[in-house]
C-alpha cells in the first residue's frame, strides 16, 4: 500500500500582514527566509540526538492544548537551543506562555505569534532505548 512518509511542508494563512508575520519568524525563531517568502528546513541540518522525527497527531475537539489560540492547529518547531530562542523572544518583548518544561522527549516552551497562533518550541533529546521484556 502507498503511504505517507513525512511532512512535506507546513502552510498557513496569515490573518494580517503575511510579510510581517514571516519576518517575526525570521527574527525570533531564526528561520532563513528564501526569496519566495518561505523557509526550507532540511533534516540533515538538524543535529539532535533523535536524528530527526516529525510527530503527527489529531486532537480531540474539546482539547485545550492549543489555548489561548483559537486556531485549530499548533505547529511544533524543533529548536537547537531552547534557552537561546526564549532569550531572543523575551528580548523582543514576546511573552512566553509556558516553559521550559521537560519530559522524556526533551524540553518544550510555548508562545503566541503575532497572529495569535500558539507555537510549540521543542528541543529534542534521544528517546530512551526500548527495553526488552523478559521471556
Amino acid at each position: 500500500m502507498a503511504r505517507v512518509t513525512g511532512i512535506g511542508g507546513v502552510f498557513f494563512k496569515s490573518t494580517g500582514d503575511h510579510k510581517a508575520l514571516a519576518a517575526w519568524y525570521q527574527t525570533y525563531l531564526g528561520l532563513t527566509l528564501e526569496p519566495w517568502g518561505g523557509a526550507v528546513l532540511r533534516w540533515p541540518d538538524d543535529t539532535a540526538d533523535d536524528k530527526g522525527v516529525t510527530v503527527w497527531h489529531v486532537a480531540k475537539p474539546d482539547t485545550q492544548w492549543f489555548a489561548p489560540s483559537t486556531a485549530p492547529f499548533m505547529i511544533n518547531y524543533r529548536v537547537d537551543d531552547l534557552d537561546g530562542i526564549l532569550a531572543q523572544l523575551r528580548a523582543g518583548g514576546v511573552d512566553v506562555l509556558k516553559g521550559p518544561d521537560a519530559d522524556f522527549n526533551g524540553r518544550f516552551a510555548w508562545v503566541l505569534d503575532p497572529d495569535g497562533n500558539k507555537v510549540e518550541l521543542w528541543e529534542p533529546k534521544a528517546p530512551p532505548a526500548p527495553t526488552s521484556s523478559p521471556t
